[in-house]
């Protein structure tokens, strides 16, 4: 094959020469092209150059604008020294066959082939890591682009920066010519090119930076002898498929290069090889980062999986089996894990102690606070006599701890076989108490848990008759709203659970099911969480049963 080029202008006004050093040799806007050029009409694949053994032929690759020769729009068509080729209708490549003289560039035109054939090994690596499955993959592609970056255009040092959620450029990683990680204390280079090129989307070279601005914007990049520096911006372009044109692009962050050499990066050819790396490497980046994020996010959803099931694991399945009552409890929280909490004490002689509480709150934070509450209360009741020494031991326990804005509300309540229930109500949504003769609310007690250190309780006792029903709830289910915006309330609770249904498994699940009724596709804003206990009446005597 003998020798043959395309000799151009490119976008920037720079005179360029590629050699047509094999055949097929293909021209596109493609990483793996042997000719790559920028442009939105500029076809992945665009056109390629063949050698039959006696002459050179141009062929269009069914490019989207088209490919002409001597402004002729062609399929395949034969090539001769002097043709013009249009890539479109916005650049133009001259078709040279045979040597050419020596000049100043022969050497940054080898530099730049170079260039772009370690461009595409670079870029094929890159496209591979972006399916890499593994949690170090972003420092990976960061540390392979950096390095390429470096080889290829000669530069000492080069770093990434990405933007964080805020809008604003972060040092991310960077990198010397020896291959060695630098920590971002040590590049002490100006932020003014960075946040410019971040902002234009445009690369910035700068021959020499005491030419750049005011002396005092690059002072300490100065100092340590950098002149020539090349800042590319790392964006993320998206093309219709079937059109080829240019969807949207967004910003990512940037790849800054220097060097003390002034004339490191003059080579146009070299920053259009660099510009189609950060290209590449915006993908490959976004799509490490993403790849971690969505580990993390995997891992963090495990971590609550496994969370609710240990909150639930914390919550009795069954209240103490002692014969003259009955009782059955649920907890669903609107979020993973709930702030929403429950618990029985077997007491003695017997005695059963039961609480509900609501910790201010949602989520893992109300949660965490709901299970340690369960265990001073269990740690408590047992030891104290009665209801409101308990619910004030508790409120004093969290005033140590000093939890910012966060308390409780809860009922605690004492049922003895004869059926004197005794209970303290802190600042918890009245209990409905159903009886034969009608629905009373138990209101007795004093202020919510855990936020005043003056606060005190007060209990009362009430007699509990057989088959009398009990309902102590969370407002998550007298707050759940429909669409209409309007309230379950404690009237839909009586209503649900006033029948001559006593079993209080069957009464609980008939209270959620027309809370699902009334609520219907509307998600649940807190915790729901009802408790239901039925006084069976005082045990026969051992006489009696005799």
């Amino acid at each position: 094959m003998e020798p043959a080029r395309l000799e151009f202008t490119d976008p920037s006004g720079q005179s360029q020469v590629v050699e047509v050093v094999e055949t097929p040799f293909r021209i596109g806007r493609s990483h793996n092209n042997h000719l790559v050029l920028p442009g939105t009409e500029v076809s992945r694949t665009h056109a390629e150059i063949l050698w039959d053994g006696e002459r050179f032929q141009l062929r269009d690759c069914q490019s989207r604008a088209g490919t002409f020769l001597n402004k002729d729009k062609i399929e395949q068509s034969i090539l001769t020294t002097g043709d013009r080729i249009g890539v479109g209708s916005s650049l133009e490549l001259h078709f040279k066959t045979g040597g050419r003289e020596r000049s100043d560039d022969t050497s940054e035109v080898s530099s730049s082939s170079t260039a772009i054939s370690d461009l595409r090994q670079t870029a094929a690596l890159l496209a591979g890591l972006r399916a890499f499955g593994d949690t170090h993959v972003l420092d990976q592609v960061l540390e392979l682009v950096l390095d390429t970056a470096i080889e290829i255009s000669n530069a000492e040092r080069g770093f990434i920066m990405l933007v964080s959620s805020d809008g604003k450029l972060e040092f991310r990683s960077g990198r010397d010519r020896r291959g060695e990680t630098m920590p971002g204390s040590r590049f002490q280079t100006s932020r003014k090119i960075p946040d410019e090129v971040f902002k234009t989307g445009k690369t910035r070279i700068v021959k020499d930076l005491r030419d750049a601005g005011t002396a005092s914007d690059h002072e300490g990049t100065i100092a340590l002898g950098i002149r020539n520096v090349l800042c590319a911006p790392l964006k993320m372009v998206h093309y219709v498929e079937r059109s080829e044109s240019v969807g949207d692009s967004r910003r990512i962050g940037v790849l800054y290069l220097d060097s003390r050499q002034r004339q490191s990066f003059r080579s146009s050819a070299m920053q259009s090889a660099l510009e189609t790396l950060a290209n590449e490497a915006a993908v490959a980046i976004e799509n490490a980062r993403l790849y971690r994020e969505a580990r993390e996010r995997a891992k963090l959803e495990q971590d609550l999986y496994t969370a609710q099931e240990f909150q639930q694991a914390l919550l009795p399945t069954s209240a103490p089996a002692l014969g003259y009552f009955d009782a059955a409890a649920s907890m669903l929280p609107c979020r993973m894990i709930g702030g929403d909490f429950f618990e029985y004490v077997h007491l003695k002689d017997d005695v059963l102690g039961f609480t509900l509480g609501d910790v201010a709150g949602k989520g893992a934070p109300a949660g965490l606070l709901g299970a340690r509450i369960q265990e001073i209360f269990s740690a408590h009741a047992p030891t104290l006599i009665d209801p409101h020494s308990t619910i004030a031991a508790i409120n004093s326990t969290l005033l140590k701890r000093s939890l910012e804005s966060r308390f409780v509300t809860m009922v605690y309540g004492i049922l003895y076989p004869d059926g004197r229930l005794r209970y303290c109500n802190a600042g918890h949504n009245h209990p409905v108490l159903v009886t034969a003769h009608g629905v009373r609310r138990l209101q007795t007690g004093g202020l919510i848990v855990g936020l005043f250190d003056d606060a005190t309780f007060a209990e009362e006792t009430v007699t509990l008759k057989p088959d009398d029903l009990l309902v102590v709830f969370s407002d998550g289910i007298s707050e759940a709203t429909n669409k209409e915006g309007e309230e379950f309330g404690d009237q839909g609770i009586i209503e649900s659970v006033n029948r001559d249904e006593r079993e209080p498994s069957i009464v609980l699940k008939h209270l959620f099911q027309q809370l699902r009724a009334f609520t219907g596709d509307e998600l649940p804003e807190d915790d729901m969480t009802a408790l239901i206990l039925r006084y069976r009446g005082p045990e026969p005597s051992a006489s009696t049963r005799s």
